[in-house]
């Protein structure tokens, strides 16, 4: 993310889109939870709108909080208000040792989806605002389209894979109003020998077909679709404003049927909650149906801004796994190790019994420039951010 002078918005390039119409066993959760007060399954609420913070003027802030207490208010809609981000560039170096990756692109910052376990939360405090605020205040990055185009001229580029959607969801109901993902997709189908994945919660994306397709044809692109948990009432609870796992689902079954790779991300795997072998299974044969070519998973990750906001949730919708979770979580993100291996066991399971991949496969023809990355998902954690 730039620390640079605001840019001017191009219209043509972001222009808002019309309304549409102790334990001896560390799987031992006694009483995972089967109940709640939930929504009804076919509806999705709006977050609250965000509480009247007071902020230190944007001549005392520095760097990206400078730059979003700059940005222009674009719309207020569904409990949420929507700002446009000048940025110097749209695809960041990542350099965690965690990611089998070195680039991300992440049109949005901020996600209106709400999910309560979301890791991402800190980014927003990089702006000088509260994790709070995370879903309430959904930063648009102006000019996608031609920062895309540029940034993927640089040399240091080729033969590297660019990770779309790893701090926010691309396909969030702002990409309706504002189109960033479609406008960085549509420069990246004129180039040759990318090597690309987008993950998301969102059906939309079957929106992009056609702009997936023209970019198969000449790169390797991967489709990874988020399903925690087949159980609506549920998914419900833990992904507020996220469109339901049934039509995850038939996204995924559009895909293969148009001929783009995809598969399905069972993350992350929450404790209690849908780490049951039947919950997993249930994930799995849903993905195998719906002709997903992978499955992966792994174990809740929580920064501490995160643990604040699903602490809270806990308390107020599932009391008794509060202790277990304080016990793993308050002070590291992970869970323990020896939970984490027994959870891989049983994801290896259910993966082997209905016949699905780990990961994308490489192409028999790999790419004169790029080599479809085989996506470790197992041993990394999705952190970069921006």
């Amino acid at each position: 993310m730039a620390t640079y002078p605001i840019l001017r918005a191009n219209p043509e390039t972001l222009r808002r889109r019309p309304a549409r119409a102790k334990q001896t066993s560390l799987t031992l959760f006694p009483q995972a939870a089967r109940h709640g007060n939930c929504e009804p399954p076919s509806g999705a609420s709006a977050p609250p709108p965000a509480p009247d913070r007071s902020r230190k003027p944007a001549t005392e802030l520095v760097g990206i909080a400078r730059l979003a207490a700059s940005s222009p208010r674009a719309e207020a809609k569904r409990g949420t208000e929507y700002f446009l981000l000048p940025v110097k560039s749209i695809l960041n170096e990542c350099h965690s040792e965690r990611v089998p990756f070195r680039w991300t692109a992440n049109p949005y910052r901020g996600c209106e989806f709400g999910c309560r376990y979301c890791y991402a939360r800190y980014t927003h405090e990089y702006m000088e605002l509260d994790s709070a605020d995370f879903e309430s205040k959904i930063y648009v990055k102006q000019n996608a389209g031609p920062l895309t185009e540029r940034d993927l001229s640089r040399e240091k580029l080729r033969g590297e894979h660019i990770a779309i959607g790893t701090a926010t969801d691309p396909y969030q109901p702002a990409e309706r109003e504002f189109g960033a993902t479609r406008a960085m997709l549509e420069k990246m189908a004129e180039r040759e020998g990318l090597s690309l994945s987008i993950t998301t919660k969102s059906n939309q994306v079957v929106r992009d077909i056609d702009v997936l397709l023209r970019i198969s044809e000449r790169s390797s692109i991967a489709i990874n679709m988020s399903v925690t948990t087949m159980r609506m009432r549920l998914a419900r609870l833990l992904e507020p404003r996220a469109p339901r796992p049934d039509l995850r689902m038939e996204a995924v079954r559009k895909l293969r049927e148009a001929g783009i790779s995809a598969g399905v991300f069972a993350m992350p795997i929450l404790p209690g909650l849908t780490d049951r072998e039947d919950d997993l299974d249930a994930v799995a044969r849903a993905a195998r149906d719906a002709g997903a070519q992978w499955f992966g998973a792994r174990v809740l990750f929580l920064m501490p801004s995160s643990w604040k906001s699903f602490s809270a949730f806990l308390e107020e919708k599932f009391p008794r796994l509060t202790g277990q979770y304080r016990e793993w979580y308050s002070h590291y993100g992970d869970a323990p190790e020896s939970y984490r291996k027994e959870i891989a066991a049983r994801v290896e399971k259910v993966r082997q019994k209905y016949d699905l991949r780990s990961r994308p496969e490489v192409p028999t023809k790999p790419s004169p420039i790029a080599p479809q990355l085989q996506l470790a998902w197992e041993d990394g954690e999705q952190r970069c951010q921006t």
